[in-house]
């Protein structure tokens, strides 16, 4: 009888462990493209999440910046099962339908770093507002060229980027109309998510363009290619580049004046809220007002889906030895 009865506690044990196995939330953090140090810190920030929550968490992405390639790991990771994704689409349009077959099969969506296309999204995760990103990039570009007025130019990372378009309008808009007098020279240029292809398109830019006195770099790679630039070409005191740069990325750049400004926020944190917010919307609990550990309080705007992570932070010569990311 002993016997018997050992053999049904192990049972009991071993479907016990097999349902809470069964039961555990696997959470998908999809960047634009992994192996670049921004989408890395963000993994750190999503696997930190996995680990205070008791959950899974597979942060994956393509290895360049294609929508093509989002989509068919999408579609793989669909057949091995997934509770939530939180993607950062490379083109909101391109990923549309594989977005809606994921909420059709009860898997929780959410964009992060850019924008899906609202009714692909359950919440919007983003890493700060964007119109006064966009804002704060012309006022800094400005104040380094120490005139309203001259030719600038904007290096960007993909063209199809949701978020980087979105900042640009939003700071040409306010170009016009606080600061009528920059000209910019062309059309924004891809760089990919290059620092090496924004190197070579601002060399382009230099030769074609010989009054230029501004770039504005979007991609955190994009302002590091463009310092490398004016630094080869020892242009510091006559063309500002100002963009969204990591600290220890822009660090010598910012030292020896070929880079004025770089404007970022902790892309750690950003993953980190990424995962969170999904862990807390698949369990049923309140979103609004929880303090994720390290980051803040998460605040949804007024569209019920929009969370903004921080204000900008920005860095020079003179604090940028004070952060290390």
């Amino acid at each position: 009888m002993k016997k018997v009865l050992s053999i049904i506690f192990v049972l009991t044990l071993l479907v016990s462990s097999f349902a809470v196995a069964a039961s555990a939330e696997t959470i998908v953090v999809m960047p634009k493209l992994v192996g670049i140090p921004y989408f890395n810190a963000s993994e750190t920030g999503a696997v930190a999440a996995g680990e205070e929550l008791g959950i899974d968490v597979i942060y994956t992405g393509p290895t360049e910046g294609d929508a093509a390639l989002q989509v068919q790991m999408i579609e793989d990771l669909l057949v091995d099962g997934i509770d939530a994704i939180a993607i950062a689409p490379n083109d909101p349009d391109s990923v549309s339908p594989v977005l809606q077959k994921c909420i059709a099969d009860g898997v929780l969506v959410e964009d992060w770093d850019t924008t899906a296309n609202g009714d692909d999204v359950t919440f919007s995760i983003h890493q700060i507002d964007d119109k006064v990103l966009g804002e704060c990039l012309v006022d800094l570009l400005v104040k380094a060229m120490g005139t309203e007025e001259g030719d600038v130019a904007i290096v960007t990372g993909y063209l199809t980027a949701a978020n980087l378009n979105t900042w640009i309008d939003y700071g040409k808009a306010y170009a016009a109309e606080k600061y009528p007098g920059l000209n910019f020279v062309c059309d924004p240029v891809a760089s990919d998510e290059s620092a090496d292809e924004a190197y070579k398109q601002t060399l382009a830019l230099i030769s074609a363009y010989p009054n230029l006195k501004g770039i504005l770099g979007y991609s955190t790679p994009a302002p590091v290619g463009c310092a490398k630039a004016v630094q080869e070409k020892g242009l510091q005191d006559s063309i500002a580049v100002v963009g969204t740069a990591m600290p220890n990325d822009s660090n010598p750049y910012l030292k020896d004046g070929s880079m004025d400004y770089a404007v970022l926020w902790d892309p750690a944190g950003l993953g980190k809220m990424a995962v969170y917010v999904a862990h807390l919307t698949l369990n049923g609990e309140e979103v609004e007002g929880f303090e994720v550990p390290g980051v803040g309080p998460i605040h949804i705007e007024e569209d019920g889906k929009t969370i903004i992570m921080a204000d900008p932070t920005v860095w020079d010569a003179a604090n940028v030895d004070d952060y290390d990311f």
